[in-house]
């Protein structure tokens, strides 16, 4: 397949406004709300199955839905969730069950799905088995893509190319952008989908540098005795699943029944989202940007939040005859959201990152339920009031939290 420019005239002729490079939920979300204002669009993905394979744990929170505008159809729904249980080493239990604390655990083949076919909806074209390997050039502005689609050379132009090719981004290392991350600023997540587990309507989280230097590990529920159970660690202790089997011995009674049908795993950026989200006419979204939480490392609903801001700016872009400089809205809008929140989970992953587990049962301890939602609100200042006690006995503590009051 080969869509080249015409060369009967020396102006540019486009094949398309908006080319999408990856169809995961970001390139959904941005080919959807592009298309929606009337841009052509294509929304190409290297995967000949869109979802596949899962490198997630499929926790969605609720709120993402009102904020988009969109329901998650039932059929990609796996299991409801209406708390999140928090665990120290010692197995101190701290619960969030609010508004706030509802959500899903997804299928994620069935989920990615049902975003791809509503972009084509909205009139976007899909290719699928289509890898993008290069970016075409004219001048300083990028103006195509060339690759391959079906095992035939593939070429097309555009007015705005669009990278949500997730975190190994290489559209946006083609147009010279800085997306790359240190070990120190990676995590690597593997996770076994079990059958055999006694779950809850809650996602659990657990905490202890035995088994999750620099992280966590968790159960998402995902059936009546399925669920996710993985862990992620950074990237300088390297093996996860050697750490995952750590987990499952540590809590051997809750698992000895459990069976592996599914392993899934990848790599998580948990650092700054990357500061050149725009280049030109070139917008960067999702993890190609590092839109993840730098503290529990999901990205889901900020990768959706992400594209649908860069389709919608892009489709006016295309539809309003904007000057190219429109494109940084984008940026803007996003840094007017985000900017704020990603610093100062920054500086709590800072402090997490840095504790012992004599340090984090001694703040499990002296923390309850309404102190997690101020934490996960940003209220630091509120919740180290709490901590006078065990600062004083820890003076190792205060260093660290005192991070988060700057």
């Amino acid at each position: 397949m080969r869509l080249r420019r015409k060369k009967s005239s020396d102006k540019m002729n486009y094949d398309y406004d908006v080319i999408v490079v990856g169809a995961g939920p970001a390139g959904a979300f941005a080919a959807k709300e592009a298309a929606a204002q009337g841009a052509k669009v294509l929304l190409v993905d290297r995967r000949k199955e869109i979802g596949a394979p899962v490198r997630c744990g499929e926790g969605l929170g609720v709120g993402i839905e009102k904020e988009l505008g969109f329901k998650v159809p039932k059929d990609a729904i796996d299991a409801y969730i209406n708390a999140a249980e928090l665990y120290g080493p010692n197995g101190k239990k701290l619960e969030l069950r609010n508004e706030n604390s509802k959500g899903y655990v997804i299928d994620r083949k069935k989920f990615d799905k049902f975003l791809v076919e509503e972009a084509a909806r909205a009139g976007a074209e899909v290719l699928v088995k289509t890898r993008i390997d290069d970016l075409k050039k004219e001048g300083s502005k990028f103006v195509g893509v060339v690759g391959n689609s079906m095992g035939e050379k593939f070429e097309a132009n555009a007015k705005v190319i669009i990278a949500a090719d997730g975190g190994e981004s290489l559209i946006a290392r083609k147009a010279g952008i800085n997306s790359l991350s240190t070990l120190s600023e990676t995590d690597f997540g593997v996770e076994y989908e079990m059958v055999g587990v006694d779950v809850k309507d809650a996602i659990e989280i657990y905490f202890s540098n035995v088994f999750a230097p620099r992280g966590y590990a968790w159960v998402f529920p995902k059936g009546k005795d399925s669920a996710n159970v993985g862990v992620g660690v950074d990237g300088l202790h390297g093996n996860a699943i050697f750490f995952l089997k750590k987990f499952l011995e540590a809590y051997k009674e809750r698992f000895e029944n459990a069976k592996i049908v599914a392993i899934k795993g990848g790599i998580i950026t948990v650092t700054m989202y990357i500061d050149e989200l725009v280049k030109q006419n070139l917008m960067v979204v999702g993890e190609a940007a590092h839109q993840v939480d730098p503290v529990h490392g999901g990205g889901m609903a900020l990768s959706m939040e992400a594209g649908s801001i860069a389709g919608k700016v892009a489709g006016t872009y295309i539809t309003q005859n904007k000057d190219i400089s429109y494109l940084q809205e984008y940026k803007k809008e996003w840094d007017k959201r985000k900017r704020k929140t990603f610093e100062s989970r920054l500086k709590l992953r800072q402090v997490l990152e840095k504790m012992s587990d004599e340090d984090l049962n001694a703040v499990f301890n002296a923390l309850n339920d309404e102190d997690l939602q101020k934490v996960i609100d940003g209220r630091y200042d509120v919740v180290v009031k709490k901590l006078v006690k065990i600062l004083v006995s820890r003076p190792n503590l205060i260093k660290l939290i005192s991070v988060l009051l700057k």
